[in-house]
């Protein structure tokens, strides 16, 4: 299991709710914020929430735990915990985001307690990143190409996605493509 104080899992938090942010829409929420505390409203403990998301008009919030294991899959206890949050916080729900699939035990307190399951690679950034939540899978392509004595190209990919790219002479330029890439 990875140490979720180390770096690498503190940046894999900030980059799941900038994603999460980014794609709002296909998860039922207006948008996500980073790290926050809630108070509970049981136990009166205060809580560390990795993001926050909200429905439309704020009727709502969403927790959003994100673990960096690479050895093992949330198992049921990790998933009735967050559960237990959900009702000491009045959250509707939560967003479990992993790179890998929760364990069985795990799926079943999910469905029970209305949180969903986002696999995110582990090595994600903002640009680069695999993003799986039921049956769609979103990309985040980097790459650099080399361009001579173009003007305007338009570069068609198999996933749908079109881009315009402009270069002028003897020029490097760099095409990011971040987006849905379609169900599975």
């Amino acid at each position: 299991m990875a140490n979720n104080n180390s770096g690498a899992a503190l940046r894999y938090e900030e980059v799941a709710a900038y994603l999460l942010n980014k794609f709002a829409d296909a998860f039922d929420l207006s948008r996500v914020e980073g790290k926050q505390k809630v108070v509970g409203q049981i136990s009166t403990t205060t809580w560390t929430l990795d993001a926050k998301g909200f429905t439309e008009g704020d009727a709502a919030f969403i927790i959003v735990e994100c673990r960096r294991y690479l050895d093992s899959r949330l198992s049921q206890e990790d998933v009735a915990a967050i559960a237990f949050r959900i009702m000491d916080t009045g959250a509707a729900g939560a967003i479990t985001v992993s790179p890998l699939d929760l364990q069985s035990g795990a799926k079943l307190v999910a469905n029970a307690t209305n949180i969903s399951h986002v696999r995110l690679s582990p090595d994600s950034s903002p640009e680069e990143f695999s993003m799986q939540f039921l049956d769609q899978l979103f990309l985040g392509i980097r790459e650099i190409v080399e361009a001579t004595d173009v003007s305007d190209a338009v570069v068609n990919r198999a996933v749908g996605v079109v881009e315009m790219a402009n270069a002028t002479d003897s020029c490097d330029a760099l095409v990011i493509r971040a987006g849905f890439a379609g169900n599975q």
